[in-house]
């Protein structure tokens, strides 16, 4: 008898980020994400640009999603995240997508912005685990996750990788459309820190299980960010890496109608920044050197790595 995905009734009442918009996407219907219920994806590919430990010299098995449940003015990934480009996939599909990317020898399985797929990603990857999917699973989130998904992933997935973007009410709202994206954030990197334990790595120093909690510093936003970050370290202390982002890249004229985000992060902003985590105590994380707000880091999303049968169009 043919099993059927089990976890499609989440898409009929929509809850699945902290909106809980209630939406039936089973018939159609569409919340503030904008997606529908079947996924789509803008890229598979390896991916280098993550830590070193995920990305290693073999690449992350990267998978961008389309669609978000934030609305960030500055996101590099807009062309996916709010104007919705990328190719719809079965949930069958989505599995050989992982099982491609694994026969390309990547160091795993990234889900960038996957939370509003949850249903079917859940079930792809017991598809493709049932075919031979052995890698550990990266799950690349906004932080703005609600604990109660993120508990279904318990055992599925390996490493977290949340990014934690503001402490303040004001900067969430302003940058984001959201109020309460702190109490969120932490009530979900709880739950993440509770499922993985502390970081671990193989013999290759890949990266097997554990949360990577990423911050990226916006420009004029150091007070700020020292302070998120000795929260942080207060709170999960060395269970967690701590990645000090200085990539901030200013996309115009998309950041045109915040004037204070029209420029990148300045080499003294950034180093005011990691010398107070260091005088906070973290030592377990990763900083970033060079000219890193490039729009060159931003990846092509025009269906890249994807296998050959599921180019369309």
């Amino acid at each position: 008898m043919e099993r059927t995905n089990p976890y499609l009734s989440l898409y009929k009442c929509c809850r699945l980020c902290p909106r809980c918009c209630g939406v039936d996407r089973l018939a159609g219907e569409t919340g503030f994400c904008g997606a529908g219920a079947t996924p789509k994806i803008a890229r598979a590919a390896l991916h280098y640009w993550e830590e070193p430990c995920l990305s290693g010299q073999a690449g992350s098995g990267a998978v961008f999603f389309s669609h978000c449940t934030l609305r960030c003015v500055y996101c590099q990934n807009a062309d996916i995240s709010a104007r919705q480009q990328g190719q719809e996939v079965s949930e069958e599909e989505l599995a050989q997508v992982f099982l491609h990317l694994q026969e390309q020898e990547a160091l795993n399985i990234n889900l960038v912005t996957p939370g509003h797929y949850l249903p079917s990603i859940l079930w792809a990857l017991e598809l493709a685990r049932a075919q031979g999917l052995h890698l550990p699973v990266v799950y690349n989130t906004s932080g703005y996750e609600r604990v109660e998904c993120l508990r279904l992933l318990r055992g599925k997935v390996q490493v977290y990788l949340p990014d934690c973007k503001y402490l303040s009410a004001e900067t969430a709202r302003r940058y984001s459309g959201v109020e309460d994206y702190f109490g969120v954030a932490v009530a979900a990197l709880d739950e993440m820190v509770e499922q993985t334990g502390p970081p671990r790595l193989d013999e290759r120093g890949v990266m097997t299980g554990g949360v990577i909690i990423r911050q990226l510093l916006l420009p004029g936003r150091v007070g700020e960010a020292q302070r998120l970050t000795a929260t942080l370290h207060a709170r999960y202390g060395d269970r967690v890496y701590l990645s000090l982002m200085n990539q901030y890249t200013p996309i115009l004229p998309q950041v045109a109608p915040w004037p204070e985000l029209c420029r990148t992060v300045t080499p003294d902003e950034y180093d005011q920044w990691v010398d107070h985590a260091v005088d906070c105590g973290v030592e377990k994380g990763f900083v970033q050197e060079g000219d890193t707000a490039e729009e060159s880091f931003i990846p092509p999303f025009d269906g890249s790595g994807l296998p050959a049968f599921l180019r369309r169009g």
